[in-house]
C-alpha cells in the first residue's frame, strides 16, 4: 500500500496546517509556496489520486469542490479568481492527492488566459 500523501496526513491531523475552511467533504488550506497573493488548496477528504482517477460516484464530490471555490471567492470578496487542477506528473502534479488551486489577486497575463 502506498504511503499516505502529505494532504492525507494534514487531513488526519498528523501534520498541522491552518484550515481556511473545512466541512465533511473537504478542507482548504493556504499553499505553502504561493503563486499569487491568494493561493488556496481545496482538498477532498477522499484520497483520490487525481481527476482521472475519479469515478462516476465522485461527481457530487467534484461538484462540491467547485461550489466551495465559489463560496470562498464570495466570502473573501475576490473580484475574480482562477482554478487549476494539475492532473498527472507531466501536467505538474507533485502531490498525488487530488486538489484544486484557487489563485487570485494577481493580474493574469494575456498568454495565461484561455481564449474562447
Amino acid at each position: 500500500m502506498a504511503e499516505p500523501s502529505v494532504f492525507s496526513r494534514i487531513i488526519s491531523g498528523e501534520i498541522p496546517a491552518e484550515r481556511v475552511y473545512e466541512d465533511d467533504q473537504c478542507i482548504v488550506i493556504e499553499d505553502r509556496a504561493p503563486q499569487a497573493p491568494t493561493h488556496l488548496l481545496i482538498i477532498p477528504r477522499k484520497p483520490l489520486v487525481n481527476l482521472s482517477e475519479a469515478e462516476a460516484g465522485d461527481k457530487p464530490l467534484l461538484g462540491h469542490l467547485l461550489w466551495v471555490a465559489g463560496e470562498l471567492g464570495r466570502k473573501l470578496g475576490l473580484e475574480g479568481f482562477r482554478l487549476v487542477v494539475n492532473n498527472g506528473r507531466s501536467a505538474g502534479q507533485t502531490v498525488f492527492h487530488l486538489h484544486i488551486h484557487l489563485l487570485a489577486q494577481r493580474k493574469m497575463r494575456e498568454q495565461d488566459l484561455a481564449q474562447d
